[in-house]
């Protein structure tokens, strides 16, 4: 009798030491989600984890990860546009050969100020069959196009054997660095660049990062060149 009542105290003991090993700790309703509540023993997805981390997170173009940046623009800056980036120039005739041959501009609108001696040329992917004739009204019109050239050449450089050029932004100081030119074919645009005679800061196949090429401008303003199939793939990492 002893025994059996020994071996039943020490059967219920087992079966308590087992109850607290095994048992979950106590969650109160309010810390579980609903998913949680609802499918207790379903296996967690790993993948609508990352998703929703992901989510959660933002992108890298969020305010959280972009201190100072603004969403919503300030009602006074509605029909703003980047509409020009100036480039000062040695000799216009080399510059005009270049950006109009070489690149495939076309000059907009060119503006002389005698009284301070220099002269504008503007410089784009436009359709200059459409530009007015008058010539204010064609100011006008060149200052409505995105994304244009200006190439500001003040007189008499290029025939000043004292002039030694204009800083490029990429040597120390550094400060300004390049613009960039969307073409339908990086390696084939890059192959005639090299055919006439454009000096290279880096061709596709070079550098740690591929696909895409630097090129210098008549007085060695850096432009990168890039084509839209293959400069996602080539940031993928990046972005």
């Amino acid at each position: 009798m002893l025994n059996m009542a020994s071996f039943s105290i020490s059967a219920a003991l087992t079966r308590l030491s087992l109850f607290h090993i095994s048992r979950k700790p106590f969650l109160l309703p309010t810390s579980l989600s609903f998913s949680y509540i609802s499918k207790p023993h379903q296996p967690k997805d790993r993948t609508q984890f990352r998703l929703y981390s992901m989510a959660s997170s933002g992108s890298k173009e969020s305010p959280a990860d972009n201190p100072g940046l603004h969403t919503t623009p300030d009602e006074a800056t509605k029909g703003y546009f980047m509409q020009q980036t100036m480039f000062r120039i040695k000799d216009p005739k080399v510059s005009l050969d270049f950006y109009t041959r070489v690149l495939g501009m076309s000059l907009l609108k060119r503006i002389d100020v005698a009284e301070l001696k220099f002269t504008l040329y503007f410089l784009g992917y436009e359709d200059v069959s459409s530009a007015p004739n008058d010539p204010v009204d064609r100011t006008v019109w060149t200052f409505g196009k995105p994304a244009t050239v200006e190439l500001t050449h003040n007189w008499g450089t290029e025939n000043d054997p004292e002039f030694k050029g204009y800083h490029n932004g990429n040597s120390e100081p550094r400060g300004f660095g390049h613009i960039g030119i969307t073409v339908d074919d990086t390696v084939k645009a890059c192959e005639r660049f090299e055919h006439l005679g454009v000096e290279f800061v880096k061709k596709p196949d070079e550098g740690k990062m591929k696909g895409f090429a630097f090129i210098k401008d008549p007085d060695g303003y850096w432009i990168e060149i890039f084509d839209l199939k293959t400069i996602g793939e080539i940031l993928r990492s990046c972005a």
